[in-house]
Formats: C-alpha cells, sequence, structure tokens
C-alpha cells in the first residue's frame, strides 16, 4: 500500500512538473512574438473602444501580441504609455493621440527608439515621424450631414443650433468649418446659438435645455458627435418640445437606433474599424519589409447615414 502510494505520488509530482514546463513553456513562445501597443482616447466611449479592438483583433490574427491603454485626452499619460511601450520592446505603436501639437514630441521620441509610429483618427501637426497618419475626412462627413441637415429643414429655414465639441479638439474644428462650409450659404437658416458641449452628453442635455429656454423658435439643431446629439435629443424631449430636426455625427450604435425610430435625422459614419484595420495591416507590412507603400497621410471618407440605410451599418462599420 505504502509502495503504490509513492509511486501514485511520484506520478502526480511529475505530471505537476511538466504541466509548469509545458506552461512557460508556452508563455517563452507567447512572448517570443512581437508586440503591437495600441493606445486610444478612451476605453469606454464606444467609438475609441471600436477602434481599439479592431486594432487588437487585426494584429493578433496576424501574430503579434498587443497590448491597449488608454490615454485619456491627457498628453502626460500618453507620454508615459509612450515610454512604456519603449521599455517593453514593442514593435509598432497604433496610436489616436491626445493632441495634435502636443503629441509630436511623444511620437519623435517613440520613432527615435525604433517603434514605427501609425496615428489613426487624429493627425499631428507634422509630416515625416510617423509612418501613417490614417484619418477620416471630418470635412467631407460634416458638409454631407449640413446638407442633409439643411435639406430636411427646407425651404421653410428657422433658426437653428450648433453643439461644438471640445474647442482644442482639431476634430472639433474641423467638422465645425465643415458645417458652416455649407449653412452659412442657406439664406434660410440663422444660427442664433454655438456652444460647446467637450463631446459630452451631460453637458448636450444642460446646454440644450438653456438653448431652448433662450430661444423658443429653434428649428434644429447641429452637433459636433453623436453623444451631444443624443443629449440634445434626450433634452428635446424632457421639454416636450416636438418637430426639432437633430443631427449627429460618428456613426454610433446608439446614434443608429436613435435614426431607425426617428429621434435623430442623420449622423455621418466615421469608418473607425475600417481605419484600424488598415493602420495595422500597414505596420504589419512595414514591419515585414520596411516601407508601407502608401502615403503617410491617408484620408478615408466618411458615410452619411439616415433611415434610409441605417441598416446598412453596425459598430461603426458598413456591413453592406
Amino acid at each position: 500500500m505504502v509502495r503504490r502510494y509513492r509511486r501514485t505520488s511520484t506520478l502526480i509530482v511529475c505530471v505537476l512538473v511538466y504541466l509548469a514546463l509545458f506552461v512557460a513553456g508556452c508563455r517563452r513562445a507567447d512572448f517570443s512574438r512581437p508586440l503591437i501597443v495600441i493606445l486610444v482616447p478612451s476605453q469606454d466611449n464606444p467609438f475609441f473602444k471600436a477602434e481599439g479592438e479592431a486594432a487588437a483583433e487585426r494584429a493578433l490574427t496576424l501574430g503579434y501580441r498587443v497590448r491597449v491603454d488608454a490615454h485619456n485626452d491627457d498628453a502626460y499619460r500618453q507620454d508615459n504609455l509612450i515610454d512604456a511601450a519603449i521599455a517593453s520592446n514593442a514593435a509598432a505603436l497604433i496610436l489616436d493621440n491626445a493632441g495634435a501639437e502636443a503629441s509630436i514630441a511623444a511620437v519623435r521620441r517613440a520613432t527615435k527608439a525604433g517603434i514605427p509610429c501609425f496615428l489613426i483618427d487624429r493627425a499631428i501637426d507634422i509630416d515625416g515621424v510617423a509612418k501613417a497618419q490614417i484619418i477620416a475626412d471630418n470635412h467631407q462627413g460634416a458638409k454631407v450631414v449640413a446638407a442633409e441637415f439643411a435639406r430636411a429643414i427646407g425651404v421653410r429655414g428657422g433658426e437653428y443650433a450648433e453643439l461644438l465639441g471640445r474647442e482644442s479638439d482639431t476634430n472639433a474644428q474641423i467638422r465645425t468649418k465643415g458645417f458652416h462650409s455649407v449653412l452659412d450659404k442657406q439664406p434660410s437658416l440663422k444660427m442664433v446659438s454655438a456652444q460647446s458641449a467637450n463631446w459630452s452628453q451631460s453637458e448636450a442635455f444642460q446646454k440644450t435645455e438653456t438653448m431652448l429656454q433662450a430661444h423658443a423658435n429653434l428649428v434644429g439643431i447641429v452637433a459636433g458627435n453623436d453623444t451631444m446629439a443624443l443629449g440634445a435629443v434626450a433634452a428635446v424631449k424632457s421639454a416636450g418640445i416636438k418637430n426639432i430636426l437633430i443631427t449627429g455625427f460618428d456613426g454610433s450604435p446608439d446614434a443608429l437606433a436613435a435614426i431607425a425610430s426617428g429621434d435623430l435625422q442623420a449622423t455621418t459614419m466615421q469608418p473607425a474599424v475600417l481605419i484600424a484595420r488598415l493602420a495595422v495591416d500597414e505596420a504589419n507590412q512595414f514591419l515585414k519589409t520596411g516601407r508601407t507603400g502608401k502615403a503617410e497621410r491617408q484620408v478615408i471618407a466618411c458615410d452619411l447615414v439616415t433611415k434610409a440605410n441605417v441598416t446598412d451599418y453596425r459598430d461603426f462599420e458598413k456591413i453592406r
């Protein structure tokens, strides 16, 4: 009985040792794969979450390890995360940056450390540092949704308001210029209020409440993103007002649902998933060949989404 017990114990120990060596070998094999670091502004915002997940999925499919983190639009935190990528000997960096000017030094530092940088969604104010800057055409997207806003209001015209994004954000500035390149040419439309809601739904709700009280004749609200548009929708509903036309920008799942229900007139779909995948594909190409085969700056067109085509889109990508 004692001998049998000893044999069993020895067998168990051997199995455990084998499993430990197997797991250690797997870990070594996993860490032998190159690391792609993906940095986005937020993992809570559905747009940034979608681009981060799309980039990670494509990188894993191509055989890379991935690490996804958020800098929260904080240039100092972004610097620390890029330093961590350098310390981890990352093979490449996919970055939705924390500011067109504030991010230049960090991107340059990563590049000098031998980490090629591929920027998505937001460009920086310099060429020749990143290997690629792949962005949505925010100006074109703003123009098409503004044209739909003007078309839907029609010849009756009237007073409208604008909800702007964070004023320091390059995309917020580009979008408002795109809106006004169309709306300022409409003689029947008059903007009576423009306020920043900092991309926030709660701020947009509060700002819209204020605008509704100050301007009883509003016929529409143009919002710089879907989150603010949905805040405006909620404020209009809360006030019991009907027939105020609202448009957004981004193509978020909640905005698509609001378009389908008739609460939102239209949005512009930013191809976040497509852009993220392109960045990873170009990083992979560069790591294998030393070049991407593409121009550094690449601008991807946005799509207008209305009730007529809303079922063609899901989770920041066109599905048919």
